[in-house]
């Protein structure tokens, strides 16, 4: 969408798809004397600290040691490097991640608050109330701890993924736009009418349903491109994308 939203094509290549993967950020988070290391550990924290708080709430512990828990977590990773012993062949990034999340978990327990040793160091920002608040919204759910993570792990993903659009329709100098068609995205029930939508942008319904088509042809496009970065090799996208509308049905 360089230039311009309502011209460019959908289209993306397996070439970039995979030129820049969470995997690449997981090697140089893995690397502390690389430069972009600091950064690719912020990116990642930044993107599944929700999954990993709540997995935590999950397991009984209260707020407060939650966040503190959360923050020692994160801070783990960074001091004892250990995004290093990650390998793409041995499975998904969130696999991983959730298998150290439990192992540091256990340790936590076992120690009585030990292992809570990012308290006092912010490692990951948000706001406590906001992450209490999401968490209340959630439905009622009886599954596994896991399983809620693979879920909360797929919404992270979606979340990313309204990100990037909106930052490239942001700099299209079209945030309007993006802001207005994006209960189209999903066909949300709420969303209004092409002649209401048509009204506020001042443009046709034709030109209207022309966009929509082309923001959800980019949606699709940018969520094979999130869901890819978080696994090894092409060869495992699709049943990664089948495996995340699995979840959601699920749900």
């Amino acid at each position: 969408m360089a230039g311009s939203d309502e011209h460019s094509g959908p289209e993306v290549k397996a070439q970039r798809i995979f030129a820049t993967t969470h995997w690449s950020l997981v090697r140089a988070a893995g690397r502390p004397e690389a430069p972009e290391a600091a950064a690719a550990l912020e990116k990642l924290c930044q993107a599944y600290w929700y999954p990993v708080y709540a997995h935590i709430r999950r397991w009984g512990f209260g707020a407060e040691d939650a966040r503190d828990l959360t923050q020692g977590f994160f801070a783990q990773l960074l001091r004892e490097n250990t995004v290093a012993a990650a390998d793409p062949e041995r499975g998904r990034f969130r696999c991983f991640l959730l298998g150290v999340l439990k192992r540091f978990l256990v340790a936590a327990r076992v120690h009585a608050g030990a292992q809570k040793r990012g308290v006092g160091r912010t490692v990951v920002s948000w706001e406590q109330d906001v992450a209490e608040a999401r968490l209340a919204q959630e439905p009622a759910d009886e599954r596994s701890p896991d399983r809620l993570f693979e879920w909360r792990w797929a919404l992270a993903l979606l979340e990313q993924v309204t990100v990037r659009l909106r930052a490239e329709y942001e700099t299209a100098g079209r945030r309007r736009w993006f802001d207005v068609l994006k209960p189209y995205i999903t066909a949300e029930p709420d969303a209004p009418s092409y002649a209401e939508t048509a009204a506020a942008l001042g443009v046709s319904e034709s030109a209207v349903k022309s966009a929509i088509y082309r923001l959800r042809q980019r949606y699709h496009a940018v969520l094979r491109d999130e869901v890819a970065e978080t696994v090894g090799d092409a060869a495992e996208l699709d049943d990664e994308l089948r495996h995340l509308r699995a979840v959601f049905s699920a749900r």
